[in-house]
C-alpha cells in the first residue's frame, strides 16, 4: 500500500495514498483496535448535515467566505450520498466525546474540499471546524440521527402495524372467543377487542415516543468546549439550528442550556425509555401471538398463522413461531440497550459527558431492530393471522368462567358452587346449575347468554 505523511498537532503520521482522512483519524483507527463495531453511517451523515449547516451559518455570520462555504456543502452532499462511506472507518470505542470521529468527518471534508478546489483552500480545524468543538457537535450529531432516524424509519414502522392491526381487528369483528386472565379461562371477549388491545399499546408508543423527540430536537451546537460558547460569534447556535432545520425540513432548535446539553443525556434516556416501552409492548403482542397460535393439536389453538419454514431438524412436520421468537429477541436486546444509555447518561461528569459514542450506537441499534422486527413481524405473521372460529367456540362454551353472568341471579357463593361442580364432574354448566337447584333449565337458558357478556 502506499502512503503518504500528513501532521497534526503531535506531529507527522503515514497514511494510506487513497484515503481522504489525515492524521487525527489515522491516530484514532491505529490506537482503537477493540471490537468490530464502527460508528454508524448515521452519524456519519448527520455530521455531514451539521458541517453543511455550520459552513451556511459561519457564512451568513460573516466568518467564512462564500467558496470555502459552498466547496464545504458539496462535499458533505457527497458524504450524504454514500460516495465516501469507506471514508469513515473508527470504532465506536474510542474516546468518549467522539472527538475523533469529529475530526475524521473535519479531515475528510477538507482532504476532498481541496482536491475539488484544486488548492490547499480548507483546514479541518480554521474551516470545516470552525466556531465548534467536538463537545458540542458530536451530541448535536447524536440528536440530528436520532431524531432522523426515529421519524423516517421507526415511526412509519409502527403507523404500518397499527393499520395492519385495524384491518385485522374489522376483518374478525363478532366473534367471540374465552378471556384470559392469569393464563386461566376469564369471561369472554371478542377476538376484534383483543386485536384492540395490541393496536393501543402501539399508538400509545407512537404518542410517548414522538414527545420525546420534541426534547431531542434541542442542538448542543453553539456550546464549544464547556458550554460558554469560546470562539463561537453572536448568534451562531440560532443560525446553525436554523440551518440544520432546513436541510432536514425537521424543526430544531438550540438548547437554551449549553452547559446542560454538553454534560447531561437525559433527553436520549427519555426517547429510549419510549423504545423500551415499545419494546415492551412488541413483547407481548408476540408472546400472545404464539400461546394464541399453539399447538397445532396440544395447545391453544386458537389462531392460525402463517408457516414459513420448518421448524425442527429431527421433528418432522413442525413448524414454529419464528417471528414471534425474532421480534421477542429484539425486544430483549432494546431492553439491555436501555440499561446501557442510562448508566451512560449517570456519567456526566463535570462539564462533558464521555460515554456518547456508545450511548448513540445502542439508541440507533434500537431503532433499527424495532423498524425492522416490525416490518418483518407485520409482513411473515401478523398479515396472515386467521381466527380459528371453531376453537374459539369450543373453548368458549367450554370455560367454566361464563358462570360470571348468573352471578346476579344466583349470587357469587352459588355461582361458584356451580363452576366447581361442574369442574368435578366434567358436565356443563347448565347441568350442574340446575342439578343444585339455582335455576331452572328454562330459566337458566334465559338469562345465560355469552354473547352479552362482551
Amino acid at each position: 500500500m502506499e502512503y503518504r505523511i500528513e501532521k497534526d498537532s503531535m506531529g507527522e503520521m503515514k497514511v494510506p495514498a487513497n484515503a481522504y482522512w489525515g492524521a487525527q483519524t489515522q491516530r484514532s483507527y491505529e490506537n482503537f483496535k477493540i471490537g468490530t463495531e464502527k460508528m454508524p453511517k448515521e452519524i456519519t451523515y448527520a455530521f455531514a448535515i451539521l458541517k453543511k449547516a455550520v459552513a451556511q451559518a459561519n457564512h451568513r455570520l460573516g466568518k467564512l467566505d462564500e467558496r470555502r462555504c459552498a466547496i464545504i456543502g458539496q462535499v458533505c452532499d457527497e458524504v450524504l450520498a454514500g460516495k465516501l462511506d469507506d471514508q469513515f472507518p473508527l470504532a465506536v470505542w474510542q474516546t468518549g466525546s467522539g472527538t475523533q470521529s469529529n475530526m475524521n468527518m473535519n479531515e475528510v471534508v477538507a482532504n476532498r474540499g481541496n482536491e475539488i478546489a484544486g488548492e490547499k483552500l480548507l483546514h479541518p480545524n480554521d474551516h470545516v471546524n470552525m466556531s465548534q468543538s467536538s463537545n458540542d457537535t458530536f451530541p448535536t450529531a447524536m440528536h440530528i440521527a436520532a431524531v432522523l432516524e426515529t421519524k423516517n424509519k421507526l415511526i412509519p414502522a409502527i403507523e404500518r402495524m397499527i393499520s395492519e392491526l385495524l384491518r385485522l381487528e374489522k376483518e374478525n369483528e363478532g366473534i367471540i372467543k374465552t378471556g384470559r386472565t392469569h393464563l386461566q379461562d376469564a369471561t369472554p371477549i371478542t377476538f376484534s377487542q383483543e386485536i384492540s388491545s395490541w393496536r393501543n399499546m402501539l399508538e400509545k408508543s407512537k404518542k410517548m415516543i414522538e414527545m420525546g423527540l420534541t426534547e431531542v430536537a434541542e442542538l448542543a451546537l453553539g456550546g464549544t468546549a464547556v458550554g460558554t460558547g469560546l470562539n463561537a460569534p453572536a448568534g451562531f447556535a440560532e443560525a446553525a439550528a436554523e440551518e440544520v432545520s432546513k436541510l432536514t425540513g425537521i424543526p430544531f432548535i438550540t438548547a437554551e442550556n449549553k452547559f446542560h446539553s454538553l454534560t447531561a443525556k437525559d433527553e436520549i434516556v427519555f426517547v429510549h425509555g419510549a423504545l423500551k416501552g415499545l419494546a415492551a409492548n412488541l413483547m407481548k403482542i408476540a408472546n400472545d401471538v404464539r400461546w394464541l397460535a399453539s399447538g397445532p393439536r396440544c395447545g391453544l389453538g386458537e389462531i392460525f398463522i402463517p408457516e414459513n419454514e420448518p421448524g425442527s431438524s429431527i421433528m418432522p412436520g413442525k413448524v414454529n413461531p419464528t417471528q414471534c421468537e425474532a421480534v421477542t429477541m429484539v425486544a430483549v436486546q432494546v431492553m439491555a440497550n436501555d440499561a446501557g444509555i442510562g448508566i451512560c447518561a449517570s456519567q456526566g461528569n463535570l462539564e462533558l459527558n464521555v460515554f456518547m459514542p456508545v450511548m448513540i450506537y445502542e439508541y440507533l441499534q434500537s431503532v433499527r431492530l424495532l423498524a425492522d422486527g416490525l416490518d418483518s413481524f407485520r409482513e411473515k405473521c401478523v398479515c396472515g393471522i386467521v381466527a380459528n372460529k371453531e376453537k374459539m367456540e369450543e373453548n368458549l362454551n367450554r370455560s367454566l368462567m361464563l358462570v360470571t353472568g348468573l352471578s346476579p341471579y344466583i349470587g357469587y357463593e352459588n355461582a361458584a358452587k356451580t363452576a366447581k361442580k361442574a369442574y368435578a364432574e366434567n358436565i356443563s354448566l347448565k347441568e350442574a346449575c340446575v342439578a343444585l337447584g339455582f335455576l331452572t333449565e328454562d330459566k337458566f337458558d334465559e338469562v345465560f347468554h355469552p354473547e352479552a357478556m362482551v
